[in-house]
């Protein structure tokens, strides 16, 4: 019997990993890979009495897959918060999936194993961007604000090493990054007992400073698109940077483009909280595009759509 963990390589991927492994310290094989790479159920071979659990990538992504590796014997846990669409039903398949702006997958390992990692959890609802829930949880925890504040850096820098086009733009590789984290029950002492969290720090200091620097490509009431130059150290900066730029824009839609390989784009969308199209909604109009209500992306934009995308962008966001 194998055991297989297939998860999101960014924070609240990482963070639901590691509260479920120490929960039960059963090694298993890990599938994962940059925050873009969500079809990873295409990745596990299960056979008949393998146990599979996935964490923080879209069910309707990896549909067939799932029902591949459930009709071949194995069963299947699925955690998650993005775009589901219809839920199979299966009595291999145990599905933890809440569609909610307020949620990530963290907070939903969190729940089921009843708070008994709570910390790892705070850390990935920070990483995740859920900065009022993350500190909500570190007040029922009793945290005082440096500590919160730690967590919180932590979860931005685990994130952050998620983002980039393939597994060379990385600081670490996700399942490294998971093997580090593993021994750790705190997320405090990992971070003053592993070179790991300097090492993030200090890349995206440096990363983000240039990130900052750099001005709207086209921009009009109410929604603002910024093309990045083909750098790795912007493909690292994109996820940290569109949270930055909409915390100081909260009233405006965001597109952040950064250059793939032949003239294709990567782009990672937030929206305001009130806005009336959701994220997700607006990234499905595209091939590869899914997320979430407030934040989505597109994996692969051709250059030859990105008009199309630009004025679909700047039409369904304007404000008057």
């Amino acid at each position: 019997m194998t055991i297989y963990y297939a998860f999101n390589g960014d924070a609240d991927g990482l963070c639901g990993l590691q509260q479920l492994r120490l929960d039960d310290p059963r090694d298993g094989s890990l599938i994962t890979g940059v925050k873009r790479d969500i079809k990873l159920l295409h990745r596990v071979d299960a056979v008949a009495g393998d146990e599979v659990t996935v964490l923080d990538i879209s069910l309707d992504q990896n549909r067939d897959d799932l029902i591949r590796v459930l009709d071949g014997g194995a069963s299947v846990r699925y955690f998650d918060h993005h775009h589901a669409g219809t839920m199979p039903e299966h009595p291999r398949f145990a599905p933890y999936i809440l569609e909610s702006p307020d949620v990530c997958t963290s907070m939903l390992v969190d729940r089921h194993l009843g708070g008994r990692h709570r910390l790892w959890a705070i850390v990935g609802a920070f990483g995740d961007s859920l900065s009022r829930q993350g500190l909500a949880m570190s007040r029922e925890q009793g945290l005082d604000g440096p500590t919160s504040d730690l967590l919180e850096r932590l979860g931005v820098a685990l994130n952050y090493n998620a983002y980039g086009d393939t597994i060379s733009d990385l600081c670490f590789h996700p399942a490294e990054l998971a093997h580090r984290m593993r021994p750790f029950s705190d997320p405090i002492e990992f971070v003053h007992s592993s070179p790991v969290y300097e090492e993030l720090r200090a890349r995206y200091e440096d990363d983000m400073r240039m990130a900052r620097a750099l001005k709207p490509a086209r921009q009009v009431p109410g929604a603002s698109m910024v093309v990045l130059p083909d750098e790795a150290w912007a493909r690292r900066a994109i996820g940290v940077l569109a949270n930055e730029l909409m915390h100081a824009q909260p009233d405006y839609a965001l597109a952040i483009l950064s250059p793939k390989v032949a003239g294709h784009f990567t782009v990672s969308i937030r929206v305001p909280a009130q806005s009336p199209v959701a994220a997700d909604e607006f990234c499905r109009g595209f091939a590869t595009g899914g997320g979430r209500k407030r934040a989505g992306g597109i994996n692969d934009l051709p250059a030859t759509e990105l008009d199309r995308f630009a004025n679909a962008f700047e039409t369904r966001f304007r404000t008057p």
